[in-house]
Parts: structure tokens; C-alpha cells; sequence
């Protein structure tokens, strides 16, 4: 009879465990959502509003990403640390409510400005990625912990796929549905999230909040206890920066090179949403317990920076499809480095450090969309001028891949411990 007992109560932690899972999976994939709605929708958006081309309303979406970032950066590690003493719970509905409210703006503004408004309150309330991070660090261990990061990125591929689709079908017919649409799907999140969401960290974990470890300096000085990790951490920064040139350029890229439609755009949203799918939500579980960490980061690195080289120089439309497919195996190197990194901390740690690798992601929207689109700008501005390169931003995130492997090995051959 006590065994019976036991299993109930073990088949109810599962149960709540694996509601839980799939919350943070939908938040997660509607966070995703917002970024794929705004690529194909974006440059028209801002080409409308501020009356400008391709090539400058690229510099402005690089200064509307460095806005939100800016706050991230600033409010993450406050939120991060407020989620190790308060729990996961409220922060996660507050950043849902936020981000309703930012697509609300971004739909009915009259101009640029209240664009920039809207981004702001995101930015501030966007702990979205930083504490549903820490809530799978919660409830998840030993390879299980880097599978579920894995199914972190096969909700992003899933809100991929359906963003840019939905940005660039809704965004023909009327460019204010898409951001109409995401309101609608954070706001209904967060109502869900009301009454199915339970908290992951128990009081026994949970730790004083302190103002000192609540700021950009103090979570970096975090990281920065564990000495091995400073050069992965750099990594992880830089692989960031790389990728903007493909989420926050490509559609910049190939309305320009190609002359694509948003609905071009939407379809290609769909294929490397599938791919995501594929590698992050399936073959990442195989590789990883196969192959191991370390094997997973380099060599997804390596794909990464070989993808980045051919979207550059692709000369033909349907050739973007082909050169996506080695770009996204570069994702399996993702989960396996934030994973390799997890291990690292304790428990009551675990909202601090994803704040603070949050923060590093967040640096990196500060510096990549602002570097992209100025690249972007001064390779295409003058289509007569001889330095006239659309995929400029793309050599610059290889060579970005690139320096982010030399690092890892360095660090690696530090500590042989972080290659296990």
C-alpha cells in the first residue's frame, strides 16, 4: 500500500513536473514568436514609419535592438536575482504581461518613436529566456538538463516557424496584425500561466536578495569566480553577435540581394524553423550523451561559422535554403555550452547565473544588430559603389564563429574537467 502511495505521489511530481516543462517551452516559444514576427514585417514597418530605404531602416532596427538590450541588460540580473529570492513563478508572468503590452505599442504606432517605447518596456520586463532557463536548471539534472535546453530550442524553432510565417502572411494583408497577433498570444500565456504554472524554486533554495549581486557588474563578477569559465563565457557572447546577422538581417539581406517577398520570407521561416526542430528537439538528445559536451560545442561551432561563409556568398535565392541547413546544426553547440556551464553552479545559484548569461546575450544585442546593420548599410547604401556587399555581416559572424572555437579550446585545455 506505501508503494502504491509512493508512485502516486511520484507519478503527481511528474505530472506537474512535465506541466511545467511545456509552460516554459510555449513561453519560450512565444518569446521567439515576437523576434520571427518582427523579421519579414520589420523593415517595411520601418521604411513606412520613418520614410527611409532598406539600407538605413537596417541601422534603425539596429538601434531599436540596442534600446531593448540596453534594458535588458540593466533590469536582467535585478530579475535573475529577484527570481533566486521570490521564485520563478511571478517573474515569468510579469515578463509576459510586458511583452504584451511592447506588441500592443509596436501595432498602432504612429512613428519610429513609440517603437522605441514599446521596446523599452520589453527590454525591462523581458526576463522571459533568463528565468525559464533557471526553472529547467530547477527541475532538471545530469543529461536530462541538456535535453531539456535542447526542447528549450525546438520551442524556438516551433516559435520561429510561426512567427516569421505568421509576421510575413498577416503582414501582406495588413502590416498590423502580426504584432496584434503576439499581444494576443503573450497575453494568453500569462493567463494560462496563472493557474498551471508551479513555482521550482523551493524555499529551502531560495536566498537573500542582494543589490550588490543585482547589476550588470555583479553578475558578471559572478561569472568570473569560476576562472575556466571567463574564455566560454567570451564564447558564448561572440556566437550572439554572430547570429544577429542571420535573425536580425536576414530579411534586410534578402530583400535587398533577392528582391523577396514577405511571403519568400515566411516560407524560409518555416524551413529553418523545421530544421531547428529537428536538431534541437531530436538529434541533440542522440549527440549529446554520444558524443559529449565538448565534441558538441566545436564541432556546432564549426557549422555554425561554415554556414555563415556560404549565406554570404550565396548567388542564387533557392541556395539561402541549402546553406541554412549547415548553419542550423551549428544550434546543438548552443544547449551543450549552456549546459557545460550550468554544471558549474549550485542550485540557489542557478537565477543569478542565467541572468548573467542573459546579461552577455543581452551585451551582444546591444553590439551585433548595431555592427550588422552598419555593415549591412555601408556594403549596400550605394549600390554603385565597388564595396557594394550585401553579405558583408555574414563574413563578419564567421570570422566572429571562429574566434569564439579558439577560445573554447583554450579553455578546455584549462580546465579537463569541462570536457567531460
Amino acid at each position: 500500500m506505501d508503494h502504491i502511495v509512493f508512485l502516486t505521489m511520484e507519478q503527481k511530481v511528474k505530472t506537474k513536473s512535465s506541466a511545467a516543462l511545456a509552460f516554459i517551452s510555449v513561453t519560450i516559444f512565444i518569446d521567439v514568436l515576437g523576434l520571427g514576427i518582427i523579421i519579414p514585417v520589420i523593415p517595411k514597418l520601418l521604411e513606412q514609419l520613418g520614410h527611409v530605404d532598406n539600407s538605413v531602416a537596417s541601422e534603425i532596427n539596429g538601434w531599436l535592438t540596442f534600446t531593448y538590450a540596453l534594458m535588458q541588460v540593466l533590469f536582467s540580473p535585478i530579475l535573475g536575482n529577484l527570481s533566486d529570492r521570490f521564485g520563478r513563478r511571478p517573474i515569468l508572468l510579469m515578463s509576459l504581461f510586458g511583452f504584451s503590452i511592447d506588441y500592443l505599442f509596436m501595432a498602432f504606432a504612429p512613428s519610429v518613436f513609440w517603437l522605441f517605447v514599446g521596446r523599452t518596456i520589453a527590454g525591462i520586463t523581458g526576463a522571459t529566456m533568463a528565468t525559464g532557463t533557471a526553472y529547467i536548471a530547477d527541475v532538471s539534472e545530469g543529461h536530462k538538463r541538456s535535453a531539456n535546453f535542447g526542447l528549450i530550442g525546438a520551442a524556438s524553432g516551433l516559435g520561429f516557424i510561426i512567427g516569421i510565417s505568421a509576421g510575413a502572411f498577416l503582414g501582406d494583408i495588413n502590416i498590423k496584425f502580426p504584432f496584434m497577433a503576439a499581444a494576443a498570444a503573450a497575453l494568453i500565456n500569462a493567463l494560462w500561466g496563472l493557474f498551471v504554472l508551479p513555482e521550482s524554486l523551493t524555499a529551502e533554495h531560495r536566498r537573500k536578495f542582494e543589490w550588490k549581486r543585482a547589476n550588470p557588474v555583479g553578475s558578471v563578477l559572478g561569472l568570473a569566480k569560476y576562472a575556466p569559465l571567463a574564455g566560454l563565457a567570451i564564447a558564448f557572447t561572440l556566437v550572439y553577435i554572430a547570429q544577429k546577422a542571420v535573425e536580425y538581417q536576414l530579411s534586410f539581406y534578402v530583400y535587398e540581394k533577392f528582391n523577396w517577398t514577405m511571403t519568400s520570407v515566411g516560407f524560409l521561416g518555416i524551413f529553418i524553423g523545421t530544421l531547428l526542430i529537428g536538431i534541437q528537439g531530436g538529434l541533440i538528445r542522440f549527440l549529446i550523451p554520444k558524443f559529449g559536451l565538448k565534441k558538441n560545442i566545436i564541432w556546432g561551432l564549426i557549422f555554425y561559422g561554415l554556414g555563415l561563409t556560404l549565406i554570404a556568398f550565396a548567388n542564387r535565392g533557392w541556395l539561402i535554403y541549402v546553406y541554412m541547413v549547415p548553419y542550423c546544426l551549428g544550434g546543438v553547440s548552443g544547449p551543450a555550452l549552456q549546459s557545460l556551464i550550468t554544471n558549474k553552479f549550485e542550485k540557489n545559484e542557478q537565477g543569478e547565473l542565467q541572468g548573467g548569461l542573459n546579461l552577455l546575450s543581452s551585451a551582444s544585442l546591444i553590439i551585433g544588430p548595431l555592427i550588422m546593420g552598419y555593415t549591412f548599410r555601408f556594403f549596400t547604401h550605394n549600390k554603385n559603389s565597388s564595396v557594394y556587399f550585401p553579405g558583408a555581416p555574414y563574413i563578419l559572424g564567421a570570422v566572429l564563429m571562429l574566434i569564439s572555437i579558439l577560445l573554447v579550446l583554450r579553455s578546455f585545455k584549462k580546465d579537463i574537467n569541462l570536457s567531460r
